[in-house]
């Protein structure tokens, strides 16, 4: 008996001179969130990112993806462990306010050390601790990912979304009901 054979995947294309993937990209609506750690000095060092993402839940794992310029994010891989603050809706100036680089982005800003060190800011959705498990090549950017060690749902709420360079919330009480409906029937049908 024969092994049928392996279809072969012929190689990538090359991105289209004039083609801005950077804005087809956006079309992909993303949640934000503010990675956070204790550097080594003691001092807390936080990035907004919109490449969090779950990757595994057993074993538990998550990942996010620093870009290799970053100021900041030496002083996460150096401490270790992170944690990761999912944004509400209601939180776009603290977004605003670690996605620059440079300055004290904690003045003012009310957190409390978690279990492994790392800030935990007040009023997110919901904080997932994590220890650093890998770092891996990604291009112009870097996957970190990380084994959960402390999930934790912090409020209820809208959460902050990223799309086409704007952020926004998700639909009212009143269109969210039509939406969750239609959102379990997928997800009962879905292999992810």
């Amino acid at each position: 008996m024969s092994t049928p054979a392996t279809p072969s995947i012929p190689p990538a294309a090359p991105v289209p001179p004039g083609a801005d993937l950077k804005a087809v990209l956006s079309s992909f609506c993303t949640g934000v969130a503010v990675i956070t750690a204790c550097g080594s000095d003691g001092r807390p060092a936080g990035m907004a990112v919109q490449s969090f993402s779950s990757v595994s839940l057993d074993p538990p794992l998550v990942c996010f993806c620093p870009a290799r310029t970053s100021a900041t994010w030496p002083r996460i891989r150096a401490a270790g462990a992170f944690a990761v603050n999912i944004l509400a809706a209601d939180q776009e100036e603290l977004c605003r306010r670690f996605a620059v680089t440079g300055g004290d982005k904690f003045a003012g800003v009310p957190w409390r050390p978690g279990a492994g060190g790392a800030p935990l800011l007040d009023g997110v959705l919901a904080t997932v601790e994590c220890a650093l498990e890998d770092v891996l090549d990604g291009g112009d950017h870097l996957i970190a990912l990380g084994r959960v060690t402390a999930p934790a749902a912090r409020r209820d709420g809208a959460p902050l979304l990223y799309f086409r360079r704007s952020y926004g919330c998700l639909p009212r009480s009143a269109d969210r009901a039509s939406m969750s409906s239609s959102m379990a029937a997928a997800r009962s049908r879905s292999e992810a």
